[in-house]
């Protein structure tokens, strides 16, 4: 026996409904992981170009040196000063090109949350050869009672499994801080 109408009607809008919510959720899932990885390309370049930085500096200090040195020998003071200038102003122009060009890298293309829904809602969530199964389950279903007659008690052993995980990070982070600090204090008494 076949459903009312307006049941099928509730069905099919639920369907579309969860196609939506599916289609929202890919997007954001999508923009999450691009900020999450755009985050942590910037920290690694970062950390990266401040070693870069430190061994760039300490590398043109010896050769400053040498060049001023060598600059002042052959041709006097004043023009060593103008010589070491003329390149530290050089490699700034050079550095700051690169930081430009650096954050100028276009970000990945993903499809717009408008293509995502209209997609949503023109798809049809069956193939074909599902129609008639489809109908079938949609009648038992629309057909057996409301849910709030049976309550069933669902598991949380996620959310459980996630606040455990958490404690014991949390409790190994303390119980290492605690130990370290013991250590540290031993180590000052002794001394």
């Amino acid at each position: 026996m076949l459903a009312p109408s307006s049941d099928l009607l509730r069905a099919g809008i639920g369907l579309k409904l969860n196609q939506i919510k599916l289609a929202t959720r890919s997007y954001l899932r999508d923009r999450t992981n691009q900020a999450s990885g755009t985050i942590t390309s910037y920290a690694v370049a970062a950390g990266l170009l401040a070693v870069a930085g430190i061994f760039l500096i300490a590398a043109c200090l010896v050769g400053a040196t040498a060049l001023f040195r060598w600059i002042e020998i052959h041709y006097g003071q004043f023009w060593a000063f103008g010589a070491i200038g003329a390149l530290l102003l050089a490699i700034a122009a050079v550095c700051a090109g690169l930081a430009a060009a650096k954050l100028k890298q276009p970000s990945p293309h993903f499809p717009s949350f408008t293509s995502r829904l209209r997609v949503a809602i023109k798809a049809n969530p069956l193939q074909p050869d599902q129609l008639e199964a489809a109908r079938d389950t949609a009648a038992s279903v629309l057909l057996a009672p409301p849910a709030g007659a049976r309550r069933r008690r669902r598991s949380r052993t996620g959310r459980d499994n996630r606040k455990m995980q958490a404690g014991l990070i949390l409790m190994a982070t303390l119980l290492g801080w605690a130990a370290t600090r013991r250590r540290w204090q031993a180590r000052q008494m002794d001394v």
